[in-house]
């Protein structure tokens, strides 16, 4: 199996989070949530390159984490844009060559390398692949406030990230959707753009996103569950 590089949109303020900094400072466990979201890639051997996007205003920030932390990976911080998608978009012009690119959020500190591999692989065979899971919870389609049905859900998925693809395929879907003034709610959406296919492939439910003050009481628990399974 090839190695890969990922791109990691850390730029985002996170609002939600009520937090009044970037949410990737927020300390889980004593260390700052984007920690542990990079070590999971520091840490894999199959990840050749990290490209971490930022707020240009947090770089000594983030240069001074990188350092502290002792990343060796992080080769390239790149300024974000706008909105994540743009932001996305700048990562991939830093990406040389035409290798697998993982985009993955930040604030995703729990994703397994297990997983990763198995995207990994899925590109390898020429086609794109995100993680999801199936959808847990009854699902009803809403309007002003009032029920109008209830949605099968046999065949709905919770979308996560990393999402991974060749990278001068990504390229394309990014460029065309720019011409056109489209934006996605993920990478995987700019494929279905352009009419490419992309594989679901499983995750698990502790692949969380860490978006509101709640989800921090989340991400205690798992850190304190995967302790006690070691």
């Amino acid at each position: 199996m090839g190695k890969y590089n990922v791109i990691i949109p850390a730029a985002g303020q996170g609002k939600r989070m009520k937090a009044g900094k970037n949410k990737q400072f927020i300390t889980i466990d004593q260390d700052p949530l984007l920690i542990h979201t990079l070590r999971v890639f520091e840490g894999d051997l199959l990840c050749d390159e990290i490209i971490l996007v930022i707020n240009s205003e947090e770089k000594p920030e983030m240069e001074a984490l990188i350092e502290q932390f002792g990343l060796k990976k992080i080769n390239k911080l790149v300024p974000g844009g706008k909105e994540r998608q743009q932001s996305v978009f700048e990562g991939l012009k830093a990406v040389e060559g035409d290798p697998v690119v993982l985009i993955h959020d930040g604030a995703r500190p729990f994703i397994q390398t297990e997983v990763i591999s198995k995207l990994v692989s899925k590109v390898e065979t020429g086609v794109s692949a995100t993680v999801g899971v199936p959808m847990k919870d009854t699902v009803k389609k809403v309007q002003g406030g009032l029920i109008e049905e209830t949605v099968d859900r046999t065949s709905l998925w919770a979308i996560q990230t990393p999402q991974a693809f060749r990278c001068s395929e990504i390229v394309s879907a990014h460029k065309e959707a720019e011409m056109n003034d489209y934006f996605g709610t993920d990478d995987a959406s700019l494929m279905e753009y352009v009419n490419k296919p992309v594989a679901i492939i499983e995750g698990d439910y502790e692949n969380i996103k860490v978006t509101t003050p709640e989800d921090l009481l989340f991400a205690e628990a798992i850190i304190k569950k995967r302790k006690e399974d070691q």
